[in-house]
């Protein structure tokens, strides 16, 4: 079996991983546009339910992955300067670039051809001289744009804006920060993934990202006013850059997740909005889904039609979970009346995945203290 991949990030390289690994005869190539150390943004995050989830489909990728990682079980809420953790969740960080050398070197190992700063400018060329052609080329995949009739995509360009940072302040916990100034509201999403660096997204509205005046500023004016608005938060350690620039978050949706010997995988497939930090364990876990299928039948048809009739409904699941917690962030400012406690209630249960009761199984002494400050239904 011949397979070439588009994409050399999570969702490729773990889905050649599988694949060569069940059948060492599959002759598979990955390309991809950026060279072997090149990458955006700085940690990802992982549940420890995904982590059994690579531990099932590789023990030797996962036991390099779990080396490096950073884990914590609390949520920190910071609000009007007063913090409310949340105990009970069970999450680790790692490098983006870190988990990608992992994988590269374990694809490596296996006999995969890696094909870096190789830009693929014909599809259809390569689609025809392979068995399987899987499209794992992110959020601007060039093959849905290929194949836009056979595929379907619905694509959503949201109003909010957002900005990918990096920070030697480390943050010991999902950090979730809300601040306020003269242009509006801010949030931020931060958490650590080494011994000397956290992550730190920060988002507001559009009104906000204009009154600010950010379309103007070049880099360092947005660093420097960015960590002025969460210099409390920073304490004193400065934004870090890795063209970091701000982006609005495109929500992607496809009717047809293949067609002919074509497949769409990761972002190229679907989008969730990065406020349930879900991104990376998806592609991840579509691979484990397509390479699933490709056990269940040797042929092509069959395996892209089990793999979208299986995966699809925990997809959506969870598209749905997103989308309600992307709108929660998006109307933020509408919530920063409430006190502390109050607010962390409420982000805590965004999405409609964690109840009353989970929080009350997971942190009995938060829902104490939520229930003596903030009866329910107020906000």
């Amino acid at each position: 079996m011949k397979i070439k991949i588009i994409g050399g990030g999570p969702a490729g390289l773990y889905f050649a991983i599988l694949m060569k690994k069940a059948d060492p005869a599959r002759r598979i190539r990955i390309y991809e546009r950026n060279g072997p150390d090149d990458t955006f943004g700085w940690g990802v995050v992982f549940s420890g339910k995904t982590l059994a989830n690579l531990r099932a489909a590789d023990e030797e990728s996962h036991a390099e992955i779990t080396k490096q990682f950073e884990a914590w079980d609390n949520v920190d809420v910071v609000h009007r300067d007063e913090k409310i953790s949340i105990h009970g969740n069970s999450f680790s960080g790692i490098a983006r670039l870190q988990l990608l050398k992992i994988l590269q070197r374990r694809a490596e190992q296996l006999g995969i051809e890696l094909s870096f700063r190789n830009e693929v400018h014909d599809v259809d060329a390569l689609r025809r001289d392979c068995d399987l052609l899987v499209a794992a080329d992110g959020v601007n995949s060039i093959v849905r744009l290929e194949y836009l009739e056979q595929l379907k995509p619905q694509l959503d360009l949201r109003a909010h804006r957002y900005i990918w940072y990096g920070t030697n302040q480390l943050f010991h916990g999902l950090t979730l920060t809300f601040r306020e100034n003269a242009a509006g509201t801010f949030a931020a999403h931060s958490y650590k993934f080494n011994k000397q660096t956290s992550t730190f997204i920060v988002e507001c509205d559009p009104q906000t990202w204009k009154k600010a005046g950010f379309e103007r500023m070049v880099d360092d004016d947005t660093r420097s006013y960015v960590g002025e608005v969460f210099a409390t938060d920073l304490q004193g350690h400065e934004l870090l850059s890795n063209n970091s620039k701000w982006i609005q978050f495109l929500l992607v949706k496809n009717e047809n997740w293949s067609f002919d010997n074509v497949v769409l995988l990761g972002d190229a497939l679907h989008t969730a909005h990065f406020s349930i930090g879900s991104g990376t364990k998806l592609a991840m876990e579509d691979a484990i889904a397509l390479a699933d299928s490709f056990r269940q039948t040797s042929d092509v048809q069959s395996a892209l039609s089990h793999f979208a009739e299986t995966r699809r409904p925990v997809i959506e699941e969870y598209q749905a979970a997103a989308f309600e917690s992307m709108v929660w962030f998006e109307n933020v400012k509408q919530y920063m009346h409430a006190s502390p406690m109050e607010l962390a209630f409420s982000v805590m249960t965004r999405s409609g995945k964690v109840t009353y009761q989970d929080l009350k199984k997971r942190d009995p002494e938060f829902i104490r203290h939520y229930e003596e400050s903030a009866p329910r239904g107020r906000l």
